[in-house]
């Protein structure tokens, strides 16, 4: 069956630095986009980052961008977020997510990984 297994959250100091994984199975991988979001207490689901089917292309929400960066690894059906700078309000449980290329919605989603961010 699919399954989104994501790893590597814990808790960091503001200023450090967390990569979480997300390994992938049960669905062609290198078919779906790839994306993490994230979901704070008390707040709605937010969108961080995606990458093409390939690899070739990201986006970042802003709140994020020049921070987070966002790989994937077909071969290894892997999809990975390097977290450099966090701030407290990175606190949150992050999630991958995959969507079918043209597709307008994501299909699959993981359970998540909290992510913790001290002063």
């Amino acid at each position: 069956q699919v399954q989104l297994v994501e790893s590597g959250g814990g808790l960091v100091q503001a200023g450090g630095s967390l990569r979480l994984s997300c390994a992938a199975s049960g669905f062609t991988f290198r078919l779906y986009v790839m994306a993490w979001f994230r979901q704070a207490p008390g707040k709605e689901r937010e969108f961080i980052a995606t990458i093409t089917e390939s690899g070739g292309g990201t986006y970042y929400a802003d709140s994020v961008k020049g921070r987070f960066t966002i790989s994937r690894d077909n071969a290894k059906n892997m999809v990975l977020l390097q977290m450099n700078s966090l701030k407290l309000e990175d606190t949150a449980v992050y999630y991958c997510a995959a969507r079918y290329s043209g597709s307008p919605q994501y299909h699959y989603w993981g359970q998540g990984t909290q992510v913790t961010v001290s002063s």
